[in-house]
């Protein structure tokens, strides 16, 4: 997968959300948002790869935790609002590179063997490479808007496509059952792409009738993964024409043994500014 590959299905689903959010502009009982902003994320998990039958049949990979901006590459990101009355339409777009995330080799899994311990003094420099599109769509609806906030439910669709390779460096090669040796060095990739149905809730707390509040949000999912989950919750102060928001994000993913993301997670701190028309 190449970067023009995320890329191209990032901006074709933004302009699908745009043509969807034109169409109904002239209805007056629309009100619109958007929002760039900026996502600083850590990554931590292990990346489960499938080997070549003469050196195993698994190594699984961790990564993280990795200093933030250290090795981000590329990034976008927006997300947007349609809402009329209680119910909304919402859409969230996020693009991301890393190169040379500090890894480790975890283990090796020979054929007709358990899994396989490395110690970890064993690893000299093994490194990954990820990049990854998810954009999630979504529907919610209010149920409660009072003096201290508001609570919507929600649900919707989370796509995700992630393109990951890792290098691997040891001090020695390792020996398996029937002649089999994983090397001392090599390179390998996979790609997985994940759909999930979420459900989950989002609103703000409002501080009473000062210009600040808490924005929050929360869903959980399944699909194509075990189990996914994203939060955010934050703090917002708001002007004539939108609000500035400074937020802690957490998306985790967890796939079948056999698949690549094994407690998958990116978390950090998030930044942007909304924009309401």
């Amino acid at each position: 997968m190449q970067v023009s590959g995320p890329l191209h299905r990032l901006l074709a689903a933004f302009g699908l959300i745009t043509v969807c959010v034109s169409a109904n502009a002239q209805d007056s009982a629309w009100r619109f948002s958007v929002t760039p902003y900026l996502w600083l994320p850590n990554i931590n998990g292990t990346l489960r790869y499938t080997l070549p039958p003469s050196t195993g049949s698994d190594s699984d990979v961790e990564t993280g935790p990795n200093d933030y901006l250290e090795n981000l590459s590329a990034l976008l990101m927006l997300s947007g609002e349609a809402r009329s009355g209680a119910w909304a339409l919402f859409g969230d777009l996020i693009y991301l590179k890393f190169e040379s995330e500090d890894s480790s080799v975890k283990s090796v899994d020979f054929s007709l063997s358990s899994s396989n311990p490395l110690s970890t003094t064993l690893d000299i420099g093994t490194t990954s490479e990820l990049e990854g599109l998810t954009w999630t769509l979504g529907a919610s609806r209010t149920v409660l808007d009072g003096a201290n906030g508001t609570l919507d439910v929600l649900a919707g669709l989370r796509y995700f496509e992630l393109d990951v390779h890792s290098d691997w460096r040891l001090s020695a090669a390792v020996s398996g059952p029937g002649g089999a040796v994983f090397p001392a060095s090599g390179r390998i990739g996979r790609e997985t792409t994940l759909w999930d149905g979420i459900l989950g809730v989002r609103g703000r707390a409002q501080f009473g009738t000062s210009k600040w509040s808490a924005p929050y949000y929360l869903d959980i999912g399944v699909g194509s993964s075990e189990f996914t989950w994203h939060a955010l919750a934050g703090i917002a102060y708001g002007f004539s024409w939108g609000e500035v928001t400074l937020a802690y994000r957490h998306l985790f993913y967890d796939q079948a043994d056999n698949e690549l993301l094994q407690d998958f997670e990116f978390s950090g701190p998030t930044f942007g500014a909304t924009f309401r028309f």
